[in-house]
């Protein structure tokens, strides 16, 4: 039941417990009382609304950064994420496989700022070697959720 419950939320956590119930086969009790559990175990961490921030008039820059580091004798990775994740702009922190240890999502108000919290925040810690910043341009789908308006129909169109 946990897993369906998930996987709907995922989907849309704006679902009325009674619709999410009825998906699930559940009562809506058993629903509200699976989604309180799991929300004290942090299985479900919060609920957050996918914008998408290009039909907005405000400037978002948003950049992706791998990191490289060389974690300290007893601390590891965590202690370094940690230290990462507490600047606001940070938006996610991922431990990754292959030629960078972390990517680190960073949002902010121009590219310049992003420039700032990288060579002022995040490349003066100890552990961290080496930083390569990516910016997004364009988001096209995200988290699932398809962004652009779709491909424009250019065929001209004959009335017979």
């Amino acid at each position: 039941m946990k897993e369906k419950i998930l996987a709907v939320l995922e989907q849309n956590s704006r679902i009325s417990l009674e619709e999410l119930a009825a998906k699930v086969g559940v009562s809506a009790e058993e629903a509200a009382s699976a989604i309180d559990l799991m929300e004290q175990e942090h299985v479900i961490c919060g609920y957050n609304a996918l914008i998408n921030w290009d039909k907005v008039d405000q400037e978002r820059v948003v950049a992706l950064i791998e990191v490289k580091v060389t974690p300290q004798r007893d601390m590891g990775f965590d202690t370094i994420a940690e230290r990462i994740y507490q600047y606001p702009e940070v938006q996610s922190v991922y431990l990754m496989s292959g030629g960078f240890d972390f990517t680190v999502i960073v949002q902010s108000g121009s590219m310049r700022s992003v420039a700032n919290f990288v060579s002022e925040k995040l490349a003066p810690i100890d552990s961290v070697l080496s930083t390569a910043t990516h910016f997004i341009l364009k988001k096209y789908k995200d988290y699932g959720t398809i962004l652009s308006d779709g491909p424009k129909d250019e065929r001209e169109m004959f009335l017979s």
